[in-house]
């Protein structure tokens, strides 16, 4: 028996064994997870990213201004860093938004420098009116600072409700993290639009199948056009001000429990402005109904 359990282990990878971790398991504590899977239990909690106090300090200032100002590009980011005493150069300033996946008012590096063989999609949603849940989703990416480094979240977003319909958050850029996040939401629904960026994580094969065997059409981001994706990118804006700003993670599980915390809030307790003060979560489950005192707004009452 014991033998069968090693040849299982030892026929995953370590990234495979550590995407088998359930961390809201009441029966097996993470410490025995990990022993089973042959897995460090310290690296469940943080892996370094090999950086200095001064680079996190100004990624997580990068992140800031970045989230205020999303039109803001490696240049303008340098010249206010400078104008608020750090001395530091354009050039750096570009290397640090690559590495945390933005550039100008778009993912960056390893988001959106797409393999040249990839298929880039249309944007499908130009001039169209999005009346009815599961009619257009989102996805996206963006950084999460820790005490002493970062982290990747990765959201779906149904564009109507405002809905988040599942999320992840890992500490690499690697396409697992974002291909669970895809699999999970689809296991709530399917959207006729699934739009995003044009980085490599969503032209990748890997992604694009995922959606066409679903017969989903795939939208994409014109390049440098931000407010394509305008209610991801509001999406993380809350998310920051409303919750990473306002707490210090010391570690991985801390940032992973505050953002489930302001998940569960955003969807079910947070009154929506612009869903007449309704919460995501109502209007899903209403199929859409956002009830008034919003003007010319229908109430589409049919399952989509």
């Amino acid at each position: 028996m014991r033998g069968s359990k090693k040849k299982l282990v030892s026929s995953h990878n370590r990234a495979q064994r550590l995407c088998m971790i359930d961390w809201d398991d009441s029966d097996l504590s993470l410490s025995v997870q990990a022993q089973l899977l042959g897995i460090s239990r310290s690296s469940l909690y943080y892996r370094p990213v090999g950086a200095s106090l001064e680079e996190i300090a100004i990624k997580h200032r990068i992140d800031e201004i970045y989230t205020k100002y999303p039109f803001y590009g490696s240049r303008r980011i340098a010249v206010t860093l400078r104008l608020e005493g750090t001395q530091i150069n354009r050039k750096r300033v570009r290397r640090y938004m690559l590495d945390m996946g933005i550039e100008a008012i778009y993912p960056g590096p390893n988001l959106s420098k797409r393999n040249l063989e990839s298929k880039i999609y249309p944007y499908l949603l130009r001039d169209v009116t999005v009346e009815r849940v599961n009619q257009v989703w989102g996805i996206d990416i963006t950084y999460i600072r820790l005490d002493g480094g970062w982290m990747y979240l990765v959201a779906v977003i149904d564009w109507h409700s405002r809905y988040v319909i599942s999320w992840e958050l890992d500490q690499s850029l690697e396409m697992g993290f974002m291909i669970r996040a895809v699999k999970k939401a689809l296991s709530v629904g399917v959207p006729e639009i699934f739009n995003s960026d044009q980085g490599s994580h969503f032209t990748s094969e890997q992604y694009t199948d995922l959606l066409l065997k679903q017969n989903i059409r795939i939208s994409m981001d014109g390049k440098k056009r931000a407010l394509d994706n305008i209610f991801t990118e509001r999406l993380w804006r809350s998310v920051k001000y409303e919750e990473v700003y306002l707490h210090n993670y010391r570690s991985p599980r801390e940032a992973r429990q505050g953002i489930s915390r302001y998940m569960e809030f955003y969807n079910e307790q947070r009154p929506h402005q612009s869903l007449g003060y309704q919460t995501p979560g109502d209007v899903y489950r209403d199929n859409g109904c956002v009830r008034l005192p919003l003007p010319k707004q229908e109430c589409n009452v049919q399952a989509a």
